[in-house]
């Protein structure tokens, strides 16, 4: 079952991240189960946010590793200090002439409180309420089998030693 958006104050309950389906930027479906066998960073952006930079280092990640079965998924979110007020399109725009950014992204969700996104409020619930984004640029990794293994706050950048060496302890053996 992939779960689309809804409203709930009821945990969200999955076997693991795969059940989950965004839509892209473009309004196209994004279910988590076509990345199945390749690691996920999930990320919150914004494009109005003293983190914003961070956008070139997930582009180097995401060019880094792709070919080794990484993908870099960006979630636009308006949540933390009214911070990516722009639409879908705006947003798109953004990413792709200052940051030149061709890494998927979803459209904007809001990630935290009753609103959040089911995989936002599943990932809360999985790791607990340290791992809940507190602003802008919080990452999740997210196993090939579809596992959260690891939460990075804000304040680490993409390219840290931190998050490339747990990128590549959950890169699959062979990318597929």
């Amino acid at each position: 079952m992939v779960f689309g958006l809804f409203c709930s104050s009821t945990p969200v309950k999955a076997a693991d991240a795969h059940e989950f389906s965004f839509v892209s930027i473009d309004g196209e479906p994004l279910p988590l189960t076509q990345f199945r066998g390749k690691a996920i960073l999930i990320v919150n952006t914004a494009s109005q946010c003293g983190f914003t930079p961070q956008y070139e280092g997930l582009q180097t990640v995401w060019q880094r590793y792709r070919d080794r079965g990484l993908v870099v998924l960006g979630v636009p979110s308006d949540d933390f200090g009214g911070q990516e007020p722009g639409s879908n399109e705006k947003i798109k725009e953004f990413c792709e002439v200052n940051f030149n950014i061709d890494f998927p992204l979803s459209r904007k969700e809001h990630v935290v409180g009753e609103r959040a996104h089911p995989f936002y409020r599943w990932a809360a619930n999985e790791l607990g309420v340290m791992a809940k984004p507190r602003w802008n640029f919080h990452k999740y990794l997210i196993d090939p089998e579809g596992r959260l293994v690891d939460w990075f706050s804000t304040v680490t950048p993409p390219t840290s030693e931190r998050v490339l060496r747990a990128i590549e302890g959950h890169l699959p053996t062979s990318a597929s």
